[in-house]
């Protein structure tokens, strides 16, 4: 294997995933934590919106990433 490909390829590796399905994995996770911070700027401003929208997809990343291979776990995490 090249030095590039091992660029590429060997942090998926160590969690188990492909290339790709650990490409999906992070895009999905970027695109919540965009949301959380957009959810997080538009309740600076309007406390009233939101009030839980930023930490609960926050906890339930967190989650995801800790909990990795045990989907029952990452189900259990309350969404508030």
């Amino acid at each position: 294997m090249s030095r590039l490909t091992d660029a590429f390829t060997a942090h998926p590796a160590s969690v188990d995933e492909t290339y790709l399905e650990h490409f999906a994995f992070a895009l999905r996770f970027s695109g919540l934590l965009f949301a959380a911070a957009f959810a997080a700027l538009v309740h600076a401003f309007l406390p009233f919106l939101f009030e839980k929208t930023a930490s609960g997809l926050i906890r339930r990343l967190y989650a995801r990433i800790e909990y990795r291979g045990v989907p029952s776990r990452v189900a259990a995490i309350p969404a508030e």
